[in-house]
């Protein structure tokens, strides 16, 4: 412990590289529970308020670790302990990668060998890629200028990581032609193998002595959903996750089944390309692609255009939807039989067949919606609908998985807890056995910070809301000079305020949806007077530090819809228990959301900015309380003109400076 002392001190390892770096024993007491849990090998549940520096608090511990057992065991490299580092987003990937861990290197003077691994998805498929740029005269013009360039940075490109990709926008339509799933990915009969990326990355993430993944990559090979990558989470010692307040809805996700009309797309459409180029003998092949892949359009119309969510079993009961249900099923067992007298012919249709059959499976399991334990929802995208079943807790099998690893497991976030306790989330995983920390956070936020609920704005749901929103956004928008960021529950009311927003303030807006998540943080930093409009991804993992960043404006409390059929799943399990649904389930989902976005404001000690949250309830429903108990402990105010002073005093300030 001595050596973390020394490595966390004024004089030590890290102040010697960071400029500006200070002890706090916060990140201290961290690192040295993370290191107690690793040695021992048992759980532990933190949450580290904003600044705490909770990232190297759990790395230096587990960087340490490693070393430590390279040096008690260098004739045997098995005793050599390894660590898995899971986190919410690609982009907290690679900023713990690219920045985070060389640092922790340097510090320590490691040689320690670190890898960065992703989905599947977040690969280029050469081979899909050549199959994609033989349809190029069928493309319309976006699809082209995309395909150009993705052929242009595909004869670069060393990791074939989609991620380099900055100027693609983050809806193209192109990602499904050029990266595989684990549906049709051809594995050892793929004639690229030898330069597969995928294949490279997983190699180097299985020699490595920590790898950083995400929680949905850690879930889909504990679910045994992507074969190929099960040697890698068996052999941590150490499994950290970052971001863990996400955790709970991803394991639940994969412990699922989905049956999506993308699936039976992106057959369709490879069964006719084998069809166009290798098998122009077997004509019945297209004409069932195309059977079905109209009925599945066909399906997908009956659904509202607007994404939503909804119960499938409700759905399922309606006789225009069980007949369309119905219809999609006899057009995939057509496709499938069609197939089935052309297997052995190409590796592109054997493949075909497996996904064929795997579809069958889920879809049986969709139709079977009166099973209990489970919860059957769909939701809609612009082009597809995806129908799951999800279990309603996970809690056993995820203590199970724990208890069999051998393994130290840290759980940390600057937001699991409510109301200063963490049996919400402990529940959801039943981690009732790890030991639990609750750090708060450096920051004076009672002198660095303003926490504004306007008074006077419509409900909601009153149509002339996103009008008020923009007259209460204006002056504090002004008085920032642009350094503002606008987080929304929807993004129907997103659109709504930056259509209005568009013609009022000649400051320059920047709409998520509108380019890539990451180009568009770096536009809001490079642009002045830059206005920010963005939903749910936003309000957490986007770190925009100093005067870039005065003001962030909530439209209201994070509730999910009471329409969520999973939310409703969950609320009804809690009443067959005799619980309170809103207290266990509703409430504290809300706590964690808006905690998380709070946490975008005040990002170091020498920040400043007020925090507008544009919903009543906080103050005037008895819940509220437990939202503000929540928060970090700013200067309160419902008048406006109060935070635009402050903001105006900020903007003053820095350009001066």
């Amino acid at each position: 412990m001595n050596s973390l002392k020394h490595f966390f001190s004024a004089k030590g390892a890290l102040a010697g590289i960071i400029s500006g770096y200070f002890p706090r024993q916060a990140q201290l007491d961290m690192a040295t529970e993370v290191t107690e849990a690793i040695e021992q090998q048992t759980s532990l549940i933190v949450e580290a308020g904003t600044g705490t520096g909770k990232t190297f608090a759990y790395l230096a511990p587990a960087v340490l670790a490693v070393e430590n057992s390279s040096n008690h065991s260098e004739h045997n490299q098995e005793n050599k302990k390894k660590v898995i580092v899971s986190t919410g987003t690609k982009n907290l990937q690679e900023q713990l990668f690219y920045k985070d861990l060389p640092i922790i290197r340097q510090a320590f003077a490691s040689n320690l060998q670190v890898a960065l691994l992703k989905g599947r998805a977040n690969y280029l498929c050469q081979y899909r890629l050549e199959l994609y740029q033989q349809t190029r005269g069928q493309l319309d013009a976006q699809s082209l200028t995309d395909l150009v360039k993705v052929k242009k940075w595909s004869t670069a490109t060393h990791t074939g990581d989609m991620g380099e990709l900055v100027d693609l926008a983050e809806d193209s339509s192109i990602y499904p032609f050029i990266t595989s799933t684990v549906d049709n990915c051809l594995a050892k009969d793929c004639p690229h193998l030898d330069g597969c990326y995928l294949v490279k990355a997983r190699k180097k993430a299985i020699e490595a002595d920590l790898v950083v993944i995400n929680h949905h990559l850690f879930f889909a090979d504990m679910a045994l959903k992507d074969t190929g990558f099960g040697e890698l989470i068996p052999q941590a010692d150490v499994i950290i996750f970052d971001e863990a307040h996400q955790l709970p809805d991803i394991a639940n996700e994969y412990f699922g089944e989905a049956f999506s009309t993308r699936q039976i797309v992106e057959l369709c459409h490879d069964v006719q390309q084998v069809y166009r180029t290798e098998l122009t003998d077997v004509k019945q092949l297209g004409k069932a692609a195309d059977k079905l892949l109209q009925t599945s359009q066909e399906f997908r119309l009956l659904f509202p255009y607007d994404p939503e969510r909804g119960n499938w079993r409700d759905k399922l009961k309606q006789a225009r939807f069980a007949q369309a249900f119905a219809d999609l099923q006899v057009d995939l067992d057509f496709l499938y039989q069609v197939i089935k007298l052309s297997v052995s012919r190409h590796e592109t249709i054997d493949n075909c067949f497996e996904r064929a059959v795997n579809l069958l499976a889920k879809y049986e399991i969709m139709s079977k919606v009166d099973d209990f334990g489970v919860s059957f929802w769909y939701e809609t995208t612009p082009r597809h609908v995806v129908l799951h079943q999800t279990p309603l807790t996970i809690a056993d099998k995820f203590s199970e998985a724990i208890t069999q690893a051998n393994a130290g497991w840290i759980f940390t976030s600057a937001t699991l807890s409510v109301d200063g306790g963490f049996e919400h989330f402990s529940r959801q995983l039943g981690l009732s056995q790890a030991k639990q920390l609750l750090l708060e956070s450096p920051f004076d936020y009672q002198q660095q910070s303003q926490l504004l609920v306007p008074r006077y704005l419509p409900p909601a749901n009153d149509y002339q809301r996103a009008h008020a929103l923009v007259d209460l956004a204006k002056p504090l928008i002004e008085a920032s000079s642009g350094a503002c960021f606008l987080l929304f529950t929807s993004y129907r009311v997103m659109n709504q305020v930056a259509n209005l927003l568009a013609e009022q303030i000649s400051n320059p807006l920047l709409v998520q949806g509108h380019m890539g998540k990451r180009k568009l943080l770096a536009e809001f930093v490079d642009q002045k007077q830059a206005v920010l409009l963005a939903t749910a991804s936003f309000w957490e993992g986007v770190d925009v530090r100093g005067d870039k960043l005065t003001c962030v404006i909530i439209d209201k409390l994070p509730f999910a819809s009471p329409d969520d059929p999973l939310l409703q799943a969950r609320c009804e399990d809690v009443k067959r228990q005799g619980g309170d649904a809103f207290q266990q389930v509703q409430l504290p989902q809300a706590v964690i959301a808006l905690k998380q976005g709070v946490g975008r404001l005040i990002r170091d000690v020498n920040d400043q900015g007020v925090m507008v949250i544009c919903d009543d309830r906080l103050v005037n429903r008895p819940y509220g309380q437990v939202f503000l108990k929540s928060l970090p402990s700013m200067k309160r105010t419902r008048d406006l003109e109060t935070s635009v002073s402050f903001l105006q005093n900020i903007t003053c300030a820095s350009q001066n400076t």
